[in-house]
């Protein structure tokens, strides 16, 4: 790859992007600019830092886009109650657009020729930061070292830092066999014994969650109020997105909520067996279909459930700023105009229990559903034709003698 003079890299500070880091200026001899993206992962980002200033990286960029997250990427996505493969709640994916928007924008700020991120060639996420960055800066250049070097293992990588002088943080106690990913939406856990799909995944391999097992005997009740289809306070109380989520992703994982274990396809082509816990979203996606249920005309529900798996395969897939996700946005979020009200959930034990929801526009008229004296709101004698007129075509059939 010719012509490159300066490289924005996704930085974690961890063993893979600094090495990375080294790496390019050495295979590129080129300058690297560093970004690294608090998105609620749960670890201090400003050791970076050090870091990088360690490897002589002048252009240092650090920021916090927990909110911009939630509101800008979360929130829309949990409108379109997005599933992949029906269990996936997309915690992984639904980062890299912001990510990449992130990469691009920083490369046009410092005049850089290229942005490179340490996703492997195995995985989703090459796709996802690279099909995102061309489609907000089409020339872009992307460095992807995992399809390029030799360093294709740990003992490799740490080989490389010892020659090189990179520090490896040494953690006290065993290292996690793990290979995990956070944000403020999920965790994820993948490899070692999690590679055989037959293996149970070890108790205290879990970190957001009790087991339902040892959650409280006694249930937690709170109220979400949703403002066009997103929460806008818990229990009465305004919050931000990121605080929402966070607030969620407390209460759910004290009461055992949010884990499943899964088998999906990956859009490389190979099947991939991970963990997950998402307890804020698991909370999130039952509530928003639970004032959905009210608000929401039949048909325009039964459209969105028809799209929603469409939408989901975008956003896993790396879509996220393609034209067909954008057209699907704007169709969601109209059917959002009326999702106002407030839900109320039971959490107890792993379960997650709706036991009301109320809205000053919902649909439901009492007076037509009782099943009491509804003083003439309803006349049942019209039932009979309703059930012959989509009946008729199923009699001629039967009368033809078709099965």
């Amino acid at each position: 790859m010719a012509g490159i003079n300066k490289v924005v890299l996704a930085y974690s500070g961890g063993l893979d992007t600094s090495v990375i880091a080294k790496w390019l200026q050495q295979t590129y001899d080129c300058e690297v600019v560093t970004f690294t993206a608090d998105i609620g992962q749960g670890e201090e980002v400003e050791p970076a830092r050090a870091k990088a200033e360690a490897m002589g990286i002048k252009e240092i960029y650090i920021e916090d886009l927990k909110e911009d997250f939630v509101r800008d990427y979360v929130y829309p996505m949990f409108r379109a109650n997005a599933l992949y493969e029906g269990e996936y709640l997309l915690g992984t994916s639904i980062a890299r657009p912001l990510i990449a928007k992130r990469l691009v924008e920083i490369a046009a700020e410092t005049g850089a020729d290229a942005i490179s991120h340490g996703a492997t060639g195995k995985g989703n996420d090459q796709v996802r930061f690279e099909l995102g960055a061309y489609a907000l800066s089409p020339g872009i250049q992307v460095i992807a070292p995992w399809r390029e070097w030799d360093l294709n293992s740990r003992d490799k990588l740490l080989a490389y830092c010892a020659e090189h002088n990179i520090s490896v943080e040494k953690k006290r106690g065993s290292k996690s066999p793990y290979s995990m990913d956070a944000n403020l939406l999920h965790i994820s856990y993948e490899g070692d014994v999690l590679e055989d799909p037959a293996a149970a995944p070890e108790e205290d391999m879990w970190l957001w969650s009790v087991s339902p097992e040892n959650a409280p005997d006694e249930a937690t009740i709170i109220e979400l109020d949703y403002v066009k289809g997103d929460i806008v306070a818990i229990d009465g109380q305004p919050m931000s997105p990121a605080a929402v989520l966070a607030h969620l992703n407390k209460v759910a994982g004290a009461n055992g909520i949010g884990r499943v274990d899964i088998v999906e396809n990956r859009f490389v082509g190979m099947k991939s067996r991970g963990c997950y816990e998402t307890p804020g979203g698991t909370l999130m996606l039952k509530a928003h279909r639970a004032i959905e249920s009210i608000t929401m005309d039949r048909e325009l529900a039964h459209l969105k459930d028809d799209l929603m798996p469409r939408y989901a395969s975008l956003v896993y897939n790396g879509y996220w700023w393609a034209p067909e996700r954008h057209a699907l946005q704007s169709l969601i979020d109209y059917s959002q105009l009326y999702v106002n009200g407030k839900v109320r959930l039971k959490l107890y034990k792993g379960n997650v229990m709706i036991i009301g929801r109320e809205s000053d526009d919902s649909l439901f008229d009492e007076n037509i559903a009782t099943f009491e004296d509804d003083a003439g709101a309803y006349d049942q004698a019209d039932a009979g034709g309703f059930i012959k007129l989509n009946a008729l075509r199923l009699r001629i059939a039967a009368l033809k003698g078709r099965k």
